[in-house]
């Protein structure tokens, strides 16, 4: 596994875009805080800049390097959180401004699968995870369903055998309002 995680390392930081499992379906990534990176991405997926990705973390004492204000709820929430849960935090920071929406908010899973999280820890930087699809066409669940057009589109594919969910769904997204309060997107 090393030897994968730092070939990504390396293809993350020259501005790649990788296909990689996550702790729910096949997703799309590059470095959330390359921007050249970031757009590359909106355009293999054709997808407007106005609807926002969401990054992956590997542990939530990384929040407030991308969070200027993370809602007193947020904390008790992340504590109990088992499956895979994307959070939508109302003010983003330290990210290129096409990762952040009009809203200034921005969308964090704090990531379960082990590849992930030693892939991010050791990028030492957030990873962009959007499906592993066109925009509008419906998203993968595993990998035999990633279209060809995705496969020669990204700059490297993890192997399959790195992939270890069993769910093959996306997260569930929850919303804060406020600090005490928060809405269900997706469940």
């Amino acid at each position: 596994m090393e030897e994968e995680i730092q070939k990504c390392v390396d293809l993350l930081l020259a501005g790649k875009v990788i296909l990689y499992p996550t702790d729910t379906i096949w997703g799309l990534g590059c470095d959330a805080t390359n921007e050249t990176a970031v757009r590359r991405i909106f355009e293999i997926k054709r997808r407007q800049e106005s609807r926002s990705l969401l990054i992956l973390l590997d542990k939530a004492d990384k929040l407030p390097l991308y969070v200027k204000k993370i809602p007193l709820i947020a904390w008790d929430l992340l504590a109990i959180t088992e499956r895979p849960t994307t959070y939508i935090y109302p003010t983003a920071y330290n990210l290129p401004q096409c990762m952040i929406p009009a809203d200034g908010s921005i969308a964090i899973r704090i990531v379960q699968n082990p590849f992930c999280q030693q892939l991010i820890r050791a990028l030492d930087r957030p990873l962009v995870s959007t499906s592993a699809n066109i925009s509008g066409h419906a998203s993968p669940a595993t990998y035999s369903e990633i279209a060809p057009e995705i496969f020669q589109s990204a700059d490297h594919t993890v192997p399959e055998s790195f992939a270890n969910s069993t769910d093959f769904k996306p997260s569930r997204i929850i919303k804060f309002t406020d600090d005490y309060n928060f809405t269900v997107i997706r469940e």
